[in-house]
C-alpha cells in the first residue's frame, strides 16, 4: 500500500457553490495537503473558498475547462507531493475512499488508480453517467489505452510528474479520457479500485457535462487518438 506521505489532493471546481465546501472539509479529513482549483467561477465559489483555512487556492481568471483545471493543481501540487488524488467538487466522492486507490499501488509501480464507481446501475443516476460510462469505456479501449469498467471517473490516484508529462491535449472533460490512453502508451499501468458514489433521489447535482456537445467533443477526442494509432503503426519499420 502508498503510504501517505508526499500525496496531495487537487478538486477542481467551476460553480459549485453549494457543494464545494463539505468537499474540502472532507478532503482536509484526511490530513493531506489540498489543492482547490477555482476555475473561473461566477458564483459564491470564489467567497466560500476565501474563508477556508488549511487549503491551497488556485483560480482561473476565467473558465478553461476541468483538464485545464486539473493541470493547473497538478503542477501546483508537484513542489510537494509525488502522487495527487483528484476528487469532484460535486458531491459525488466519499473522500474518506482514498484509502481503497493508496491500497491498489503494489510496491515498486506507479500506476494511475480510477476510482471505480460502484452502483451506477442505480435508478438516480443520470442516463447521461450510464450511457457516457460505457461509451468512453469502449472508445478507451479501441484508442488504445486500457480495457477499465470506469474511464470516466473523476476520482483517481495520479502518479507525479509523470501525468502531468503526459502529451494531454484536452482540456475539458476530455482529458480524463485522453490521459489513459495516453498513459498506456508511455508504459505508465492504469489500475482500478472500488468507490462509493452519491446519486441521491431529489438531491440538487451541479454538473457541467453538457450530453450531446460533450459527447460530440470526446467523438472528435477518440477520433484523433484511433487515427494517432493507426498512423503509428503503419510507419512502423
Amino acid at each position: 500500500m502508498l503510504k501517505q506521505s508526499r500525496v496531495g489532493v487537487v478538486i477542481p471546481t467551476y460553480n459549485h457553490g453549494t457543494r464545494v465546501s463539505d468537499v474540502v472539509w472532507q478532503a482536509r479529513a484526511l490530513n493531506l495537503p489540498v489543492f482547490v482549483v477555482d476555475d473561473g467561477s461566477t458564483d459564491n465559489t470564489a467567497e466560500i473558498l476565501s474563508s477556508m483555512e488549511g487549503i491551497t487556492v488556485l483560480t482561473h481568471p476565467e473558465n478553461r475547462g476541468k483538464g485545464a483545471a486539473l493541470r493547473t493543481g497538478f503542477k501546483a501540487a508537484l513542489q510537494s507531493c509525488d502522487w495527487a488524488v483528484t476528487l469532484d467538487a460535486d458531491g459525488q466522492h466519499k473522500a474518506e475512499d482514498v484509502g481503497n486507490l493508496l491500497r491498489a499501488v503494489p510496491d515498486a509501480l506507479r500506476p494511475i488508480v480510477i476510482g471505480n464507481r460502484q452502483g451506477m446501475t442505480g435508478e438516480h443516476v443520470p442516463w447521461t453517467s450510464k450511457f457516457g460510462r460505457k461509451f468512453s469505456n469502449f472508445w478507451v479501449w479501441v484508442s488504445g489505452g486500457p480495457l477499465v469498467g470506469d474511464s470516466q471517473s473523476g476520482f483517481r490516484l495520479y502518479p507525479l510528474p509523470e501525468s502531468f508529462d503526459l502529451d494531454v491535449q484536452a482540456r475539458r472533460f476530455q482529458f480524463e479520457v485522453e490521459i489513459l490512453v495516453k498513459a498506456r502508451g508511455a508504459g505508465i499501468p492504469v489500475f482500478e479500485a472500488p468507490v462509493q458514489v452519491v446519486y441521491q433521489k431529489g438531491a440538487e447535482r451541479i454538473s457541467h457535462f453538457h450530453p450531446w456537445k460533450d459527447f460530440f467533443r470526446n467523438s472528435i477526442t477518440f477520433s484523433k487518438l484511433i487515427c494517432k494509432r493507426i498512423f503509428s503503426r503503419r510507419i512502423k519499420p
